[in-house]
């Protein structure tokens, strides 16, 4: 299931709801519980018992992580085996074993696997609690209901954010309900859905022509990287935003996942923009604990380098996934060999241009089928084809230049900009009314296309 569906939006969510609110405070996180597993399970029952098996072995081994006895670091590995395990298996071993026959030239084959969807999000989710716990930051939950409420809560189980259950530890106990707070949550809800519908998959249409390499056209190539540089973050950044709204209505206060990355003026800024949820998680639990950047210039670089080889992995099990993480390692680590300071010196204009010309090309590795796809597609934004402008206009028309313009303009905070710069702020009842009838907009276009999953649900 959904956030973009009509089983969500007229059934799943107003009943969820409705039986949330009547039911007693004590019984509210079963209501929840109840009602993510069935969210869960609706597109695939059979993996919910992997993510309910994850949850239980956690559950035990957390008493023993959070023990005095010896066997605290056992249980800590044990845990942690079984977690990478789960992830290993279901994601990477069919890649792993494809990588081993080309190198080695066997033919071993094992059977395809599925990928679980979410299993990217809420192993690292349960990793993060059982950590915690281990180095005292948390306490070991002992009911089990609440541990698996966090593991499995349905706003943010299948594209995050990452919640940290020491974030979301005293929510779990207690939470509070205001009008206010509900209706911030349906408008966060209401702004997510429409960056979701109206601008990601408007230009998803877009995207599939160019990089399908139907019309070959330089202008073309170019424009399908922006769009898609546009398509994933209104994409993922809507997806958050729903996530967000549906916690704040139903009483959790999530982090921010994105922080309008794309006006970075450095690739170091961008990622302390961009998926904050998934760059802190990995600062916090393999960065820091590698050593950071204590150590010294050189083991910094390396630190930094296996981070982001990971961080690409994460993403999925391909060799696009790791290069286009190390594509980012690179800049990162030119940027602290002093690049960074050349960059500051620089008119924000031109340090601009050059953040977006690295996502740019970064996210034509994130998006082509194949390695050498992505190779190709970028050496075609440098090359010619004679036919250019006769393709270009071909394929663009109206819904296109106006998804390109609009995403391109709201990727900047011009709500914040507009309140600055004049003396009056703009009244919240145009805000209001602005934002439901972009929503009703999305809805109507939603129910005309039909099922539109996101793109992070691969991951």
């Amino acid at each position: 299931m959904v956030f973009s569906s009509s089983v969500f939006l007229f059934v799943f969510f107003p009943v969820v709801l409705g039986v949330y609110l009547i039911a007693k405070e004590k019984s509210q996180n079963i209501v929840l519980l109840i009602a993510s597993l069935l969210f869960y399970a609706w597109g695939e029952p059979k993996n919910i018992f992997l993510m309910l098996l994850t949850i239980v072995i956690n559950y035990g081994l957390g008493f023993v992580v959070s023990s005095n006895s010896i066997f605290r670091k056992v249980g800590l590995i044990t845990a942690l085996i079984v977690d990478l395990g789960f992830l290993f298996v279901f994601k990477y071993l069919n890649f792993t074993v494809d990588t081993v026959n080309y190198i080695a030239g066997w033919d071993v084959s094992v059977k395809y696997i599925a990928l679980p969807i979410g299993i990217s999000f809420y192993t690292f989710q349960i990793m993060s609690y059982i950590v915690d716990v281990y180095n005292g930051k948390v306490e070991c939950q002992k009911n089990v209901i609440k541990l698996a409420l966090y593991v499995s809560l349905f706003p943010q189980l299948i594209a995050g954010p990452i919640v940290r259950y020491s974030d979301i530890k005293d929510q779990i106990d207690h939470r509070t309900h205001t009008r206010q707070r509900i209706s911030e949550g349906f408008y966060r809800f209401a702004i997510g859905f429409s960056k979701k519908i109206l601008i990601a998959d408007t230009l998803s249409k877009l995207v599939d022509i160019c990089y399908a390499g139907t019309y070959p056209s330089i202008l073309l190539n170019w424009t399908g990287a922006v769009a898609y540089t546009l398509q994933i973050y209104y994409d993922f950044s809507g997806y958050s935003d729903m996530a967000i709204g549906l916690g704040k209505i139903f009483g959790f206060e999530f982090r921010e996942n994105f922080n309008y990355p794309y006006i970075s003026r450095s690739i170091q800024e961008f990622w302390r923009r961009w998926h904050m949820s998934l760059s802190g998680w990995f600062r916090d639990y393999l960065y820091i604990p590698l050593g950071g950047s204590r150590c010294g210039s050189m083991r910094t670089y390396i630190n930094l380098f296996i981070v982001f080889f990971f961080t690409g992995l994460w993403h999925g099990a391909s060799f696009n996934f790791i290069v286009w993480g190390l594509f980012y390692a690179v800049f990162l680590t030119i940027e602290r060999l002093g690049f960074k300071n050349v960059i500051e010196k620089l008119p924000v204009f031109f340090s601009h241009v050059y953040a977006l010309f690295v996502i740019v090309i970064g996210w034509v590795f994130f998006r082509a089928e194949t390695l050498t796809d992505a190779v190709l597609y970028i050496n075609n934004m440098f090359t010619l084809s004679g036919r250019d402008f006769v393709y270009f206009e071909y394929v663009m028309n109206k819904e296109y230049w106006f998804s390109l313009i609009v995403g391109i303009v709201l990727c900047v905070p011009i709500g914040e900009i507009i309140d600055n710069t004049q003396k009056r702020r703009i009244p919240v009842i145009v805000k209001d009314i602005l934002i439901v009838g972009v929503f009703f907009i999305a809805v109507c276009y939603m129910i005309g296309k039909g099922y539109s999953p996101f793109l992070y649900f691969r991951f």
